[in-house]
């Protein structure tokens, strides 16, 4: 759909390559595979590999909020990817209301949902009620809603990573019908052994990865950064009819043909065999394109997020004049956004970082 006066107000990352934008920023820049770590499997002598997100540099203050204390680490991502998302906004933005929360989740909680079921197949009746609560996919949305404490409208939406797109749809369509002044975006993962363990089932090439990315959307072009979302595709579902193929092809048949002045920012990874559909249906770009999963690893719904963090960075630093995301989920459906330099917002970012490394 196309849309108009929708502005990029915010962005907050938080990555294998560490926390905040800059981190991500540098890393891309930098243009190499992030190195893995082990991950132990109980029962095999092996074990797998992750890219695993680095403690802070300090404790961050928001852990002393009372929602976040037994917090899931998914939450802990999300929570400071909000903060730095909305932090030019409270600075700025004197209404201290109305806004919005949408969280995007694929697996969620998965470190609290092993440790509950380990516990409860060890011995029910010593498995801790307390790990429960943090087992839902609800839980994320709750706690940051919380810490933020002035969300009128909080979604979680769970589906594949594509599902982070129609996040940016809704949160677009409630500015449009004036119901927030704005709205927060987030695509979370964590990593665990279960995960990776799937992954591994799934694509041997794939490195597992965890974070969170947000992008904080608002319908007043003074808040911009000097980036508007301008289009996000109709949703291509996979059916008996439309294959995972055919649905990127459509997807990218919405999406402008190739510029030079124009970046591609896509969702490749190192996977072959998964990657070739989302490959196939860009063949014809021979422009600028940024593929962040192949430097910070398989992060489900929080890569489609750094997809659109990295795309509206690279703009707001008057690096291009416009940027294309590409998300191409792993089993339900393919989605693209287009974001394009606006003219009258804003060009000042809250977290400088290098300009990321992009092929031509």
């Amino acid at each position: 759909m196309g849309l108009s006066k929708v502005f990029v107000a915010g962005l907050g990352a938080v990555s294998p390559a560490g926390w905040g934008v800059t981190a991500l920023g540098e890393a891309l820049k930098n243009g190499q595979p992030l190195p893995t770590q082990d991950v132990e499997r109980p029962g095999w002598k092996k074990p797998l590999r992750a890219r695993l997100v680095p403690n802070p540099a300090g404790r961050p203050e928001f852990l002393v909020h009372p929602r976040l204390r037994r917090a899931s680490p998914i939450t802990h991502y999300a929570a400071a990817a909000a903060l730095e998302a909305v932090a030019r906004l409270r600075a700025t933005d004197q209404r201290q209301s109305g806004l919005g929360l949408i969280v995007c989740l694929q697996t969620g909680c998965v470190k609290y949902c092993r440790r509950f079921f380990e516990e409860a197949l060890k011995d029910p009746a010593t498995a801790s009620p307390l790990l429960f609560p943090e087992t839902v996919y609800a839980g994320p949305a709750s706690h940051v809603a919380a810490l933020l404490g002035n969300v009128s409208l909080t979604y979680t939406l769970v589906g594949d990573p594509a599902c982070f797109l129609q996040g940016v749809a809704l949160g677009a369509q409630w500015l449009a019908e004036n119901r927030l002044a704005a709205c927060i975006i987030i695509g979370a993962e964590e990593t665990d052994w279960i995960l990776a363990d799937a992954l591994w089932h799934l694509e041997r090439t794939a490195v597992g990865s965890g974070g969170a990315g947000a992008l904080c959307l608002s319908a007043a072009p003074e808040m911009s950064l000097g980036v508007e979302l301008s289009l996000i595709t109709d949703a291509f579902t996979y059916t008996a009819s439309r294959s995972r193929k055919q649905a990127a092809q459509a997807m990218r048949q919405q999406l402008p043909a190739c510029s030079p002045a124009e970046l591609l920012c896509n969702g490749l990874g190192n996977s072959p065999r998964t990657d070739a559909p989302e490959a196939a249906a860009w063949r014809d770009w021979t422009g600028p394109h940024l593929s962040p999963k192949r430097i910070l690893g398989e992060g489900l719904m929080a890569a489609a997020a750094w997809q659109c963090v990295a795309a509206c960075d690279y703009l707001a630093r008057g690096q291009g004049r416009a940027a294309n995301v590409s998300v191409v989920g792993s089993n339900q459906m393919a989605l693209g956004a287009r974001f394009e330099r606006a003219e009258d917002g804003l060009l000042s970012s809250t977290t400088p970082a290098g300009q990321p490394k992009v092929s031509a």
